[in-house]
């Protein structure tokens, strides 16, 4: 069988129903599972989006409702398909363990009927299942149970940020929490990159996956994999998160790190973040305030059970402590139209209209072509972008980090 490549983001979240009913309150109102699966097959380019909140009942009435009238269909190997793209179907879940911090897991499923199913059992566990992200009073490996006993798959969501994640809040090993063989994959989360990942030995047998964790239409795509796949379908998906019969992540393409809004501590008392060689993640270096989120970067050093040489313990040094097993895929910096500057609606519209998708726009339009639809700086910080040269400012403390320029050298 032919094996291709194809783009996948795997978490994306549903803002409102088109009846205007709440799923996510953080989300934004355009975020409907039609306007997913239309943004993602007519402007992102995206061949598979898992959109995380089908377990509410309100959401799987409307997808019915466009399986009914033939605009969507459900395929026979699992997933609903839209024009270019399959929506798989997820759910995102709060768990709580005792003497445990909370952490959130993402449950896949391969038919509708099935997450109907499982939401019927949730519905008994949580308080609100037409919610999104909502905490289940089980046990995580009850939960973990239920999934992968319905042919799901379990993959612990942005595992390293400071709120609500496995390592981050939740505790030290995911072995604590759950059965390491029901785990499907694991999700890096905007903060983190697979050499980052690559401190912490528990790690080493999974897929890492890099999603956008989108709660606008304009977030989807923002990070992706590519997947080699027959066809874009929950089945092929499985396959590729086990490696199984040629089907592989290719490729992970995430923000760099730096620019998530939790990659360093962040003293909230003196709005000031701690992006230093030497530090403590105990108190601000600069104002002695304990008032301090501690970053992702510096909350994989303090967990890491590989050796860290003493001299460089503090001076970011992951390439020291970090192992990348040989099946693993290249991560790539990858920054989205959305975050160059200068690049507005119109002149969006501009490169799509003329393009057709951003992830051909990102990954395959000359310096030449861009220069004549938007302009050569437009143009300058997207080629400089796939060549990881642009200088950034770092995020921390729920503050996303920020595109500024490349240096002169490197213009084109």
């Amino acid at each position: 069988m032919d094996l291709r490549p194809f783009y996948a983001d795997l978490h994306i979240h549903i803002g409102r129903t088109e009846e205007g009913q709440a799923v996510k309150i953080s989300g934004s109102k355009d975020l409907t599972f039609y306007n997913i699966a239309r943004e993602a097959s007519y402007r992102k380019g995206m061949d598979m989006v898992g959109i995380i909140d089908c377990q509410s009942p309100s959401v799987q009435r409307e997808m019915q409702q466009y399986l009914d009238k033939g605009e969507m269909e459900e395929l026979a190997a699992g997933g609903i398909r839209y024009q270019q793209a399959t929506v798989i179907l997820g759910s995102e879940i709060e768990v709580r363990d005792p003497g445990m911090g909370t952490a959130h897991l993402l449950a896949y499923l391969p038919t509708l009927a099935l997450m109907q199913e499982f939401t019927r059992w949730m519905s008994k566990h949580m308080k609100n299942v037409g919610l999104s992200s909502q905490r289940i009073y089980v046990p995580a490996k009850v939960l973990q149970d239920e999934v992968v006993g319905r042919g799901g798959l379990l993959v612990p969501a942005h595992i390293f940020t400071p709120h609500k994640s496995m390592y981050g809040s939740c505790s030290t090993r995911m072995e604590h929490v759950l059965d390491l063989d029901k785990i499907a994959a694991v999700e890096l989360g905007l903060s983190a990159d697979s050499e980052m990942a690559g401190a912490i030995s528990e790690l080493d047998r999974y897929t890492f996956l890099t999603n956008s964790d989108a709660h606008s239409l304009a977030k989807i795509g923002r990070e992706y994999n590519l997947l080699q796949l027959a066809e874009p379908n929950f089945e092929e998906l499985r396959k590729a998160l086990a490696k199984q019969d040629g089907r592989f992540v290719l490729a992970n393409y995430g923000l760099n790190p730096r620019l998530g809004k939790y990659h360093r501590t962040f003293c909230s008392a003196c709005n000031t973040i701690l992006d230093e060689r030497e530090t403590t993640v105990d108190r601000c270096i600069f104002c002695g305030s304990k008032k301090v989120v501690r970053g992702v970067m510096d909350r994989i050093l303090d967990i890491s059970d590989r050796s860290t040489p003493a001299d460089t313990a503090h001076a970011v040094p992951f390439r020291e402590v970090s192992t990348q097993p040989p099946n693993r895929p290249p991560y790539h910096y990858q920054i989205p139209l959305e975050y160059m500057p200068g690049l507005g609606p119109k002149k969006l519209n501009l490169l799509l209209d003329k393009f057709g998708t951003e992830m051909y726009v990102l990954h395959h339009v000359s310096h030449e072509e861009l220069t004549q639809t938007i302009g050569e700086e437009i143009a300058d910080f997207i080629v400089q972008a796939r060549e990881d040269k642009l200088s950034l400012r770092t995020g921390g403390g729920g503050q996303y980090g920020k595109v500024m320029s490349a240096s002169r050298k490197d213009k084109l």
